[in-house]
């Protein structure tokens, strides 16, 4: 277990280097950077002539001025001792921005998950059960509907008809907190923060039912047509005990890899959804460097994206390893 352990982690390593360096390369190679935008605005409140000069004396701060080997091994450097400079908007530490933002967009699309989960696994037992059924038929028609429809028009939807509209005033507007938030207790806060990602949770997740529902329906009639099932019941087994002891428990294993594909996903679709409903997580964190092109921003939180993303396979890795005898075997041999 221990070299499938330590094998996991070297794929690790040469992945995240590899992300990390294309969307450097992108960003150095991409037009209008941030210097350009400064020197331009600069060089026209003082000079024409001076917008070259202050030109190369911001490429040179931020070390724009050197080849791209040498400034991506120069972040590289620092990245690891967390090191991620500072804003080219504001001149705070990126470590600060990521430390207000990062927790916001954590609990959003952790708590996504887990909706996802508890409502879609059900629903792909039920299909499996119910299978060519009226009942089946009708799952998998709204589900897909659900999974057809773009989260950004759902958003704005959600908005107008259940936010403060002409119609429904159910939920704020956007934000996290109310505007009476500081006088508000503990539990009160709790509540204040949940009511405000309500709107937000349902956008991020409604797109997932579909997806995990049928994965789960398919692994599901795949267990059931098993030799061993159908020994269960050839032994007088209920149909219950049958399916959740037996079929339900060894169809959890491909279910276990399928959370951590759906963290880059979440990860993605919250630019959106925090841009829409003004949540200062990392999504609109995001979206508002790229707009200004501030670089230390974006490399962070893009090298945070992924690094999180293959811990998330890494431990989906390890837990199917753990479920699956075979993966121990094959990895030992």
């Amino acid at each position: 277990m221990k070299y499938y352990i330590l094998k996991r982690i070297l794929i690790i390593i040469p992945t995240f280097i590899g992300i990390t360096f294309i969307t450097y390369l992108m960003i150095r190679l991409a037009p209008g950077d941030y210097t350009s935008l400064r020197a331009g605005v600069e060089g026209e409140l003082k000079a024409g002539a001076l917008s070259k000069e202050i030109f190369e004396q911001e490429k040179k701060l931020y070390g724009l001025d050197k080849p791209i080997i040498v400034g991506y091994a120069e972040w590289f450097y620092k990245t690891v001792k967390l090191d991620f400079g500072t804003s080219r908007k504001d001149g705070r530490k990126v470590i600060s921005h990521i430390a207000d933002a990062l927790p916001i967009t954590l609990a959003l699309n952790i708590l996504s998950i887990i909706i996802v989960y508890i409502i879609s696994i059900p629903l792909g037992i039920y299909s499996s059960i119910k299978k060519d059924t009226v009942q089946d038929r009708i799952i998998s028609l709204t589900l897909f509907l659900l999974y057809s429809l773009p989260s950004f028009w759902v958003a704005l939807l959600l908005l107008k008809y259940l936010s403060g509209g002409d119609y429904l005033n159910l939920f704020p507007l956007g934000g996290l907190y109310s505007d009476w938030f500081d006088q508000l207790n503990l539990f009160q806060k709790a509540m204040d923060i949940l009511w405000h990602l309500i709107l937000p949770v349902v956008t991020l997740t409604y797109g997932g039912f579909a997806f995990l529902s049928r994965y789960t329906r398919a692994t599901m009639l795949d267990v059931i047509n098993q030799q061993y099932i159908i020994t269960a019941r050839a032994k007088g087994l209920s149909e219950q005990k049958v399916l959740f002891v037996h079929a339900f428990r060894n169809s959890l294993i491909p279910l276990l890899t399928l959370m951590a594909t759906m963290l880059p996903g979440l990860l993605g679709g919250s630019v959106i959804v925090e841009s829409i409903f003004s949540i200062p997580g990392m999504g609109m964190l995001a979206f508002e460097s790229i707009l200004s092109r501030d670089i230390p921003i974006i490399m962070a939180i893009t090298s945070i994206s992924a690094f999180l993303t293959l811990i998330g396979i890494f431990l989906a890795d390890i837990m199917y390893a753990i479920a699956d005898p075979r993966i121990r075997l094959e990895a030992k041999q």
